[in-house]
């Protein structure tokens, strides 16, 4: 009987054994802690601000920018969004160090003009840079993002905080800011995106928040002064804009209103400039009503050379002379100074303070290139497009009138 009682007691230690070996061998399901370090206690729980999906082979230096072509051959005023996943917020391409520079030169020459920050908005600034820098650049672009502690960084940095090593650029970014001013000049050196933050700061009839334009680093404005821009509503920062009112406002004000948490969107614009001005606070839009940007000192081309100039070419389409003066702007057009400039806007929700980031990254292509590609027919359609579809003074808004015939008979040659 003892035998059997010892034969008995040690199966039951081997099946224990067996039973504890084979939990140990089960892969365990994998989530990511809020820090950004990986946990591997078992959960379905994931949390869409970090889970973000690596570009592990990622070589932006030969990455070439994304080609936008969005023109129709009527132009119909839409919020046209998609569904765009947190991962693909940030687009980077092999422009990167250039832009880099151009807009650090942007923002030392036009602080006020180029960043600002309202007090109530200084916790979503915080919020949206700690992520940025100490979530989303890492994981997303692991070649070319490493973070690191206090103890890598060179004796003269003077700090205890953890680092972002930006390896194309070769520099340390704080993963704390001093100041909401200090972030945002950050935000917009090394993110090649201008970012605008919004609060919910009034209500509508209906009772749903209607977001007001609280904090932003906007290098590349194409043709308005975002600093004329901030404290405003949506309705007003878009009221130059013909047909927004009537078709857009509510519906806009609804969705900016109801964006869930984790959830992104993206859409795309589309319009000619006559010239290669990234920076440009005026002289891309005509205006209705006496609705006009009110005028800048100097702008910044692409190749980062002030350039003077100012407002000159935003004109008031109601005013009495205006035929002339668009007859002689018609005269100014050089095709060949002309850009295609498209923007990559995005929008999505802070998980802490629930404020809205805006983002765009703005694009310009050369017409040669798209005549090149074959584009040239398509583009050529959608400009007298303009004035047919939904909204037809937006062919005055976006100043088809003035280069519309020069740059069709280009294409079309």
């Amino acid at each position: 009987m003892e035998q059997l009682g010892f034969a008995i007691a040690v199966l039951c230690l081997i099946a224990l054994c067996i039973y504890v070996l084979c939990k140990a061998l089960q892969p365990a399901k994998h989530i990511t802690r809020r820090d950004g370090t990986p946990n591997d206690e078992k959960s379905t729980l994931s949390d869409p601000y970090h889970d973000i999906e690596p570009l592990r082979n990622f070589d932006w230096s030969t990455t070439e920018p994304i080609k936008i072509r969005p023109f129709k051959p009527k132009y119909h005023l839409t919020m046209a969004l998609e569904h765009c996943p947190l991962s693909e917020l940030v687009a980077i391409d092999n422009t990167y160090l250039e832009r880099m520079q151009i807009r650090k030169s942007v923002m030392d020459q036009h602080p006020k003009e180029t960043y600002q920050c309202y007090e109530p908005c200084v916790p979503a600034v915080m919020e949206m840079y700690e992520w940025i820098f100490g979530t989303y650049l890492p994981r997303r672009f692991p070649t070319m993002y490493r973070l690191f502690d206090s103890s890598y960084i060179p004796a003269d940095t003077k700090s205890t905080a953890s680092f972002l090593y930006n390896i194309p650029a070769g520099k340390y970014i704080a993963l704390r800011a001093a100041t909401a001013e200090e972030a945002l000049y950050t935000l917009g050196y090394h993110v090649d995106d201008d970012i605008l933050i919004l609060l919910p700061l009034s209500t509508a009839p209906d009772g749903l928040p209607i977001y007001h334009l609280q904090a932003y680093v906007c290098c590349f404005p194409s043709g308005f002064r975002t600093d004329e821009k901030i404290s405003l509503p949506l309705a007003s920062i878009h009221s130059p804009v013909p047909g927004y009112k009537a078709k857009l406002e509510k519906s806009m004000d609804k969705f900016f209103a109801k964006l869930e948490l984790g959830k992104a969107v993206r859409r795309v614009n589309w319009s000619i400039t006559t010239n290669d001005l990234l920076y440009s606070q005026g002289g891309n839009h005509l205006y209705s009503g006496g609705k006009m940007d009110s005028g800048v000192s100097a702008e910044t081309s692409s190749s980062s050379k002030p350039v003077g100039g100012g407002n000159a070419k935003t004109l008031d389409v109601d005013a009495p002379d205006v035929e002339q003066k668009i007859e002689q702007q018609k005269k100014d057009v050089v095709v060949e100074n002309c850009r295609l400039r498209c923007e990559r806007q995005t929008l999505h929700r802070l998980p802490n303070t629930k404020a809205l980031v805006f983002m765009f990254k703005t694009y310009q292509y050369k017409l040669e290139d798209l005549k090149a590609e074959g584009s040239g027919p398509e583009l050529a359609e959608a400009i007298p497009g303009l004035g047919q579809g939904s909204v037809p003074d937006m062919a005055f808004y976006k100043r088809g009138v003035v280069w519309g015939d020069k740059v069709v008979e280009y294409l079309r040659s």
